[in-house]
């Protein structure tokens, strides 16, 4: 870039106040869109990102700066200059501003197992070849159980776990997914096993990302219940851990939540991204959650099931709880007034850093669209994902006007809801 890009332009603003414009200094080049993005009034900054990409690449990091603006709309003016822009820095600025984009994402408990995880690739551990590759990689250990006890032909997670650890390369690991541990198909599927190993292991899993418990089909989802135990022992062993993930399935009503999961209160500094995933997400894990620390979580998507949980009494405590949220995924949800949660939302939710809500697989139907489109806070999100939902198409193509993407795919407004048949 040629220097001259830096220097003022003909219709630069004058700094100057009531000094002749003569005797003023120049406020232009990229020093003045520095200081118009520094000014208290939004528009001020929207116009500055308008003019920083005439000032080469110094402009170029300013937009991109921009993405972590305290204003929705000054970040969505810099999604939209930098969207189109062929360069390595920009994508890596764009990936990691909604880094979640290209998640595995699911609107029912997929046939297969991930293929991807936390934007790696999956690849099942063998022993007999080790490890081979740990960047972008999420190595599986999984058992997939067959017909009879294969106890002896088949080696258990937790004993793969082990001949992982004997690696030199497992403190380069990054990311992990466990599915069935064992062949045997018990009562329930409990991970206490799995996690026990992974708490002594800390010292050497030392650059451990990313983790997925619970990596199981549709067809295995549907036969077993799985068991879980607190897992804020599991964040306090890896305080480097970026992304946590859980799937869970039907439960022992007599506990009246996923069966076994629970987290108690703790502080951890790293993590971006918490997904439970499956049914039965209790009033108590919820508020749990709420009790976690998690100064920098962007991510937070969970899946309520079959369960009466009190979304309304939480939807203005998302962002008090966790002030950098991003994404708020609340999906999957039975035995709530179509209408109500949409409501709540535009009276409750508050969404000044949200980029993304996601509503999808439940129950919303025209009326409670209705109330979202009445919502002035929803024009400052960039993505509203209403899919699997009961709309019209006459509500979808209403919702589809917002100057924000909607994604509003497979409705049926016959049907009450969509989570689960």
């Amino acid at each position: 870039m040629t220097g001259s890009q830096n220097q003022p332009r003909e219709f630069d603003a004058i700094r100057g106040g009531d000094v002749p414009p003569s005797l003023g200094a120049v406020l232009g080049g990229v020093e003045g869109v520095k200081q118009r993005l520094a000014s208290s009034d939004i528009e001020t900054r929207v116009t500055a990102l308008s003019r920083a990409l005439s000032y080469g690449d110094a402009g170029l990091n300013l937009v991109i700066k921009a993405l972590d603006d305290n204003s929705a709309k000054v970040r969505k003016v810099a999604v939209r200059l930098l969207k189109d822009i062929d360069n390595s820095q920009v994508k890596a600025a764009l990936n990691e501003y909604k880094f979640w984009t290209i998640f595995e994402k699911y609107y029912e408990i997929p046939d297969n197992h991930a293929t991807t995880f936390a934007n790696r690739k999956v690849i099942e551990f063998d022993p007999d070849i080790g490890i081979t590759e740990t960047v972008d990689t999420a190595y599986a250990l999984r058992v997939v159980p067959g017909e009879g006890d294969y106890i002896n032909s088949v080696m258990p997670s937790v004993d793969k776990l082990q001949l992982l650890l004997q690696s030199y390369f497992a403190n380069q690991v990054e990311a992990l997914v466990f599915g069935f541990w064992y062949t045997t198909y018990f009562e329930y599927h409990n991970f206490c096993p799995i996690i026990d190993t992974l708490l002594g292991a800390s010292e050497k899993l030392t650059n451990l990302k990313a983790l997925f418990l619970g990596d199981i089909n549709n067809a295995e989802w549907g036969n077993i219940h799985l068991a879980y135990a607190n897992l804020s022992y599991l964040l306090l062993a890896y305080p480097q851990l970026e992304i946590l993930k859980i799937r869970t399935s039907y439960y022992d009503k007599s506990y009246n939540q996923a069966f076994g999961l629970e987290f108690s209160p703790i502080i951890h500094t790293k993590l971006k991204a918490l997904t439970i995933e499956g049914c039965n997400i209790s009033s108590d894990i919820v508020e749990e959650i709420f009790k976690l620390e998690l100064p920098n979580l962007e991510y937070l998507e969970l899946w309520f099931g079959t369960d009466r949980c009190d979304i309304y009494g939480y939807m203005h405590k998302f962002h008090i709880a966790f002030p950098k949220l991003k994404y708020l995924g609340l999906r999957k949800y039975y035995h709530i007034d179509p209408g109500n949660i949409a409501f709540t939302i535009k009276d409750s939710l508050k969404i000044e850093n949200l980029i993304e809500l996601d509503l999808s697989m439940g129950q919303i139907q025209d009326d409670g669209a209705k109330a979202l489109l009445n919502c002035s806070k929803l024009h400052q999100l960039d993505t509203l994902n209403i899919s699997y939902n009961c709309l019209t198409n006459e509500m979808v193509e209403e919702l589809n006007k917002l100057d924000i993407e909607v994604i509003a795919d497979k409705q049926d407004p016959y049907r009450y809801w969509s989570a689960y048949e």
